[in-house]
């Protein structure tokens, strides 16, 4: 479609060597790890929350209120931090494009910190009442501000970094490190609600995973401060300089790149409607719809969740083999093809048919982790990627992903009905195949505004002679 910026229109451009970035394999790699790290903790802390939603709705709202209600509650201030995310995306995002990404990132990673540190010292409600939800929610908005510049960021970081043809694997670890938060966070909250006595959790237990961030924060706030910036932004910047501008205006990225934010929104659309469904929703729609016992939930998404992270730097490497669009492809006609049946697995199958359910929903998951951290970057041009990422991928999280438990919630309380899982990821995927068909294929490309980035100095001489 050519809205994603290819890399030669009409003749073949003559390269010079300067034109080709050659990457530091070590800054590369310290740079990937620290992105993983940040997106670990991050997802660590919004699992924490999604899996032990049915303590927290005790511990924060009063015992006369029916449990349903409690747990829609308790999801609506989940929510909370996802509309105050967009904000946090038009702040940080163009911050990001104006400053630099390392610095932004440093930012968000101790906000995200302190967000989840204050959640653990709030006091509950029966000891200081409504002032405990108000406060439950005041520190998921303060969550929600600093993830809003946190992918788009992680995304942008590791993109910029990563050889041309290398772009899939190496984001697939910042998914990698999505799971690895997602296993933990669900992992310690098992073990607690497998071995602490339910008063125990009630009093003071639930505290724990919350209190843990604090280290975590400091961890990877010294990574990300020891970082450089990334060398598309280097160039940019002194060539923008040269130029005498800091920057494309902020408005221009809506008028002259609107079809990539909208090709944006709907890809993030189903990669977070998806994600949401199974890895934070799922383990209360096993408990509180089918009345599996809560630890043998968790343990069943936990088991989905470390299959997923044995396959997936695979998948990444598979992205950059045969492209970003045919795996998109398969996992929205995957969704709207298996929803059903696998739903039917989940809901009516005994343990080993609704573990093989969530395994069918993790794989077809699986078609968007591999493929989103190198895909969505690519959409941008390198003067407003972070910014035009992080609002579009924050906005369309706010109103469509981090809204996926509540709307469960209140639609299965409402009607009665199970299965609207179902139908949500079949129109989730019905989306996402739309935006997928008017995207544009990008691996093995340079990003849009960048020259070609190597492995090597072979490569780098290789590529200058046939260009010639």
């Amino acid at each position: 479609m050519g809205i994603s910026g290819p890399k030669i229109r009409g003749r073949k451009k003559k390269l010079r060597y300067e034109d080709i970035t050659v990457v530091d394999q070590s800054l590369l790699k310290r740079a990937v790890g620290a992105a993983a790290l940040g997106n670990a903790m991050e997802w660590f802390d919004f699992g924490v929350y999604a899996y032990i939603a049915d303590t927290i709705s005790e511990v924060f709202f009063p015992a006369s209120v029916a449990p349903g209600v409690r747990l829609i509650g308790t999801f609506g201030a989940f929510t909370a931090a996802f509309l105050m995310r967009p904000l946090g995306g038009l702040v940080f995002g163009p911050l990001g494009d104006r400053i630099g990404r390392q610095k932004v990132l440093a930012v968000t990673m101790i906000m995200m910190a302190i967000g989840t540190l204050c959640i653990g010292l709030i006091p509950s409600y029966t000891s200081i009442g409504v002032w405990s939800p108000i406060l439950l929610v005041l520190a998921r908005m303060v969550q929600g501000f600093s993830t809003g510049g946190e992918y788009g960021g992680a995304t942008t970081f590791i993109a910029e970094y990563s050889p041309d043809k290398r772009r899939g694997f190496m984001g697939s670890w910042l998914e990698f490190g999505t799971l690895s938060g997602y296993v933990l966070g669900a992992s310690v909250v098992t073990g607690m609600k497998a071995w602490v006595p339910h008063e125990t959790l009630l009093d003071w237990g639930w505290r724990i995973p919350f209190l843990v961030a604090g280290p975590l924060g400091i961890i990877g706030l010294y990574m990300r401060l020891k970082l450089e910036e990334t060398p598309a932004f280097q160039k940019h910047a002194e060539e923008a300089e040269k130029r005498g501008r800091s920057g494309e205006p902020f408005w221009k990225m809506f008028t002259d790149y609107w079809p990539a934010l909208l090709i944006c929104v709907g890809l993030v659309l189903v990669f977070n409607v998806t994600d949401y469904m199974l890895l934070s929703y799922m383990p209360t729609y096993l408990s509180e719809q089918l009345h599996l016992d809560a630890t043998h939930g968790l343990l069943l998404i936990i088991v989905v969740m470390v299959v997923m992270m044995l396959i997936i730097l695979v998948g990444g490497r598979i992205t950059d083999k045969v492209g970003r669009k045919p795996v998109m492809m398969a996992g929205c006609l995957g969704y709207l093809v298996l929803s059903w049946p696998l739903m039917l697995l989940v809901h009516d199958g005994g343990l080993v048919l609704t573990f093989l359910g969530l395994m069918g929903l993790g794989l077809l998951l699986l078609c968007f982790e591999v493929s989103m951290p190198a895909a969505l970057p690519a959409l941008f041009p390198t003067a407003i990627r972070y910014g035009a990422l992080s609002i579009a991928f924050n906005i369309s999280v706010s109103l469509f992903g981090g809204t996926t438990p509540l709307v469960m919630q209140a639609l299965i309380s409402s009607t009665g009905h199970d299965f609207w899982p179902a139908w949500y990821l079949m129109a989730a995927g019905a989306v996402g195949a739309v935006a997928v068909y008017f995207s544009r294929e990008t691996a093995n490309e340079p990003l849009w505004g960048s020259g070609p980035a190597v492995e090597t100095e072979a490569e780098a001489r290789k590529l200058v002679r046939e260009s010639g």
